[in-house]
């Protein structure tokens, strides 16, 4: 910014958004990104911020973005949408010209800051357009493949915690899940063997345990 006179046209800072479904490790590379850095990761709770009051919002964030500035934070903002989302043109009533003065004001503090700022979010298109023209990245994290989904099955469960009847690279290629969704299956299945006592998970525990994930979703086996 100095060396090379950038500083006279561009404004310090980054801005990142990371997109796509639920459990595809955006979280976790935020994480990891703030250890590569050797900096802490500030995860705005929005059940913390965001206020039915008027101007209640404003201040709460101030009060991080101020934080943030002083101790080198990079401020990570989960269910972005929730705070970033689409504004209404229309302002047909004063809680739309109130929610929409928030997105305002949110735009102009992520513009400013001059430390790294990343949002996630599920879906790109839930995110105001004037926030998407001001990100220098915006990144997809899609669902795994098989070859990925098999490293999430076998790096999650050590190998001797599984019955030799399951078979993990069938269950990888037939099953479409998110790193997130596999974790929830062993956690179920592993609840399911311990009940029973046993050491090891068996093919129909891990099967129940699939069936309870792909129902959340709306699919079946």
């Amino acid at each position: 910014m100095q060396d090379w006179g950038l500083a006279r046209t561009l404004k310090p800072g980054y801005r990142a958004l990371f997109y796509g479904p639920p459990g595809t490790g955006k979280t976790l590379t935020a994480t990891l990104i703030g250890q590569a850095a050797q900096v802490d990761v500030y995860r705005i709770d929005l059940s913390m911020v965001v206020s039915k009051y008027i101007g209640e919002t404003e201040k709460n964030l101030a009060r991080v973005f101020d934080q943030a500035q002083s101790r080198r934070w990079v401020l990570f903002f989960d269910e972005a949408d929730a705070l970033f989302g689409k504004r209404n043109s229309n302002n047909q009533s004063a809680n739309d010209q109130h929610a929409n003065q928030e997105i305002a004001y949110l735009l102009q503090r992520v513009e400013d800051f001059p430390g790294t700022v990343i949002l996630a979010s599920n879906l790109r298109s839930n995110i105001d357009e004037a926030f998407a023209r001001r990100f220098q990245s915006m990144i997809y994290f899609p669902l795994p493949d098989a070859e990925q989904r098999l490293r999430l099955w076998r790096g999650m469960l050590a190998p001797q915690r599984l019955s030799a009847e399951v078979k993990l690279d069938e269950i990888a290629e037939r099953y479409e899940l998110s790193g997130g969704a596999i974790a929830n299956v062993l956690r179920y299945a592993a609840l399911l063997a311990l009940r029973r006592h046993s050491e090891q998970i068996s093919a129909a525990e891990l099967r129940q345990g699939l069936v309870k994930e792909l129902r959340k979703e709306g699919r079946t086996l």
